[in-house]
């Protein structure tokens, strides 16, 4: 299984990295985790975005969607779409997705109600039911946010992979990561006293999450631009004592 950074700028592209969205290759399968702002993009640089087989979103926060739109774009008006890209593309993410999609893309509020994507899109509401794409089972489970928001426990090759999407502390994180060869963790900021509650973790606490849990490696992401990256590394290293470290755009790791 492959994993690929498309992008890892918190809550807002920053300027070494578009924002959330990450590659998964197994076997000629691909799907994609998140398509944040400038994901497409860079993207592109790796696959044929008609090639992904599926789309996983943890949540519909811009930072993590707002390529929907101009993903809808490619694949309704490409003028020589590839053979493969013929299918509707699987969307498996929050229940209300459609409806905010389409508002998404509509030209103007006076066609949103009527604004439907399901020709090139088949969205499948995201639930604790694995979901099979060729060699990646994934698992969804509800993670602590401002809205709602999964993790995905991804399974290839006898190898898992476990993103947490954005989560502040919540018990569910150590049944996310248990035993995962790779802990894809949000670590918007560096921990400080009286944090807001369900929102995102520090470098320590997705390390906590990582040692708790017994995952082998420890990858942080999602760090918001403004944030001291080398103060998060150092806070999670100081906890976890398995390979760690910041991820980057355009970067790719074996799992």
């Amino acid at each position: 299984m492959k994993l690929t950074i498309l992008g890892c700028s918190g809550s807002i592209p920053g300027p070494d990295s578009p924002s959330s969205g990450y590659l998964l290759e197994s076997g000629g399968t691909r799907i994609a985790l998140d398509l944040g702002n400038g994901t497409l993009g860079a993207m592109q640089r790796f696959i044929d975005p008609f090639a992904l087989d599926a789309l996983f979103f943890s949540h519909l926060h811009p930072d993590h969607c707002a390529d929907f739109g101009a993903l809808a774009v490619l694949r309704r008006y490409h003028p020589n779409p590839p053979g493969y890209g013929s299918a509707r593309l699987r969307v498996i993410a929050p229940e209300d997705a459609p409806q905010r999609f389409a508002a998404l893309y509509a030209p103007n509020a006076a066609e949103r109600a009527e604004t439907d994507l399901s020709d090139v899109f088949e969205f499948i509401p995201v639930s604790a039911e694995p979901v099979r794409i060729g060699p990646f089972e994934v698992r969804a489970m509800p993670v602590a946010h401002l809205c709602e928001s999964w993790g995905f426990r991804v399974a290839a090759e006898g190898k898992v992979l476990a993103y947490t999407g954005d989560t502040g502390p919540c018990p569910q994180l150590a049944d996310l990561a248990a035993d995962a060869d790779v802990l894809l963790s949000e670590a918007s900021w560096a921990d400080f006293p009286d944090a807001p509650d369900g929102v995102h973790l520090s470098g320590r606490q997705a390390a906590e999450v990582a040692k708790t849990a017994g995952a082998r490696r420890l990858l942080l992401t999602h760090v918001v631009p403004w944030a001291d990256g080398g103060a998060i590394l150092a806070e999670a290293k100081a906890v976890f004592d398995g390979p760690t470290e910041l991820v980057a755009a355009d970067r790719t790791y074996d799992i």
